[in-house]
């Protein structure tokens, strides 16, 4: 498995047919708040409200006829579930995802609105993914890892060559971090077209395999306890550890305390309901306050699918 630069370009004409690019907006309140020049990527302005539909949108793309017929199965927590069962829809394909039990109700349903079988499995996204292998091994159809696909990874990179055609000189950037597709794309973007930025990733310390999977140098698990869900990964995923360990230039952690800080942060001064992953990325510029004072900084609003108690709460603020 790998992510070449010359990947995610061929995967840009597929995302541009169906995708306009998403804003990269700047907030003078946010830019006094931090202490930096900070631009926010609005990937919650997807029709999905989050990036991962472009890499749907690339896997799907790339599959023959007969491989669309047979259909995907996979497994996730919320967003890759909405972004591959969005993606079949637009191509024809059957599409089935195992989501843990305890799955936001509406997280669940809005995967099965467009279309997609929703099997609820499991205590975990462990217990998921098991069911998710033996699905795919009984009937054939395309098993999709959310970490280990590289037509997904090529696919959001381009919201990277969207931020970085329109601000070469952006001096830092932060990028939360699930599985860690979205770091691991930024860094094969960065090297190519601002070498000099630092990519920094950004996970909650309430799950963090692929922050010590990064550190150690090897696939870890770790507890997952995290309350944020485009967070909550229990495992190290090999493609985008390959890709961080190549390019990132740091990793922090946070709390899920200081990413709802984020969320409030973020609709206070950019009118932005983000969900908490959406609100990473700023919980980590505001927790190295070192790194970014004085400089140009891009933050990934990864998503907008605030559940229920997360609107609650951002009302409350």
């Amino acid at each position: 498995m790998d992510l070449r630069f010359a990947d995610v370009t061929a995967a840009r004409p597929i995302v541009d047919r169906h995708l306009s690019p998403t804003p990269l907006s700047s907030y003078p309140a946010l830019d006094l708040a931090t202490g930096a020049t900070v631009l926010v990527k609005h990937e919650n302005a997807q029709p999905v409200g989050a990036f991962k539909v472009r890499g749907g949108l690339t896997l799907l793309a790339g599959l023959s006829a007969a491989e669309r017929a047979r259909g995907t199965v996979s497994y996730s927590t919320g967003n890759h579930a909405r972004s591959l069962a969005y993606a079949s829809k637009v191509y024809g394909a059957p599409c089935t995802v195992v989501m843990p039990a305890a799955a936001a109700p509406a997280k669940a349903a809005a995967v099965a609105e467009l279309g997609a079988e929703v099997i609820l499995h499991g205590a975990d996204l462990e217990a998921a993914q098991h069911h998710a292998e033996a699905l795919a091994e009984r009937t054939g159809a395309r098993l999709v890892s959310p970490g280990d696909t590289p037509e997904l990874l090529a696919g959001v990179g381009t919201l990277y060559l969207e931020i970085f055609e329109a601000r070469p000189d952006i001096e830092v950037l932060f990028v939360p971090v699930g599985s860690g597709t979205g770091a691991g794309a930024a860094t094969v973007v960065a090297r190519e077209l601002a070498p000099a930025c630092q990519v920094i990733a950004v996970q909650s310390e309430q799950s963090r395999a692929a922050h010590d999977s990064w550190r150690s140098g090897t696939l870890e698990r770790r507890p997952n306890r995290t309350r944020v869900d485009g967070l909550a990964t229990g495992r190290g995923f090999a493609l985008p550890q390959q890709l961080l360990r190549a390019g990132l230039a740091d990793f922090v952690l946070v709390t899920d305390d200081e990413v709802s800080a984020a969320q409030r942060l973020l609709a206070e001064t950019a009118d932005t309901v983000a969900e908490g992953a959406g609100a990473a990325a700023l919980a980590g510029l505001l927790a190295r306050p070192d790194l970014c004072r004085g400089r140009r900084v891009a933050v990934v609003c990864t998503g907008g699918n605030a559940t229920d108690a997360e609107r609650a709460a951002l009302g409350a603020a």
